[in-house]
């Protein structure tokens, strides 16, 4: 079920920010957690996040992270552990969403 955009907004407003948990691996485990997102990180080279899309769907999101890859993202992650991700994510499938997420937030376009 795709929820309504300002349901969604407020959501993200009051829940805590969503955080990063690494693991040490070329992918990404195939169970994710409901909120946060997963780092695959191999001999300290980053390889690819994964996480739900956010609109509630429950689409699997797995963007790489690697330069080489087409296209690729890239990920920074402050000290409290959350996650900020350029460029913006946008689904030209399924539920379509387009977002940004800033220091665990994520924005909407």
């Amino acid at each position: 079920m795709k929820w309504p955009r300002w349901i969604l907004k407020l959501v993200d407003r009051l829940l805590p920010g969503r955080r990063v948990t690494i693991v040490e691996a070329d992918t990404p485990p195939q169970k994710l957690p409901r909120r946060n997102l997963v780092l695959a990180r191999e001999d300290n080279e980053d390889w690819a996040v994964a996480f739900h899309c956010p609109c509630g769907c429950g689409k699997r999101l797995e963007l790489l992270l690697i330069e080489e890859a087409k296209p690729h993202w890239s990920i920074n992650i402050s000290k409290e552990g959350k996650p900020t991700l350029h460029p913006s994510v946008w689904l030209n499938g399924g539920c379509k969403s387009h977002f940004w997420l800033r220091n665990g937030k994520v924005i909407w376009v």
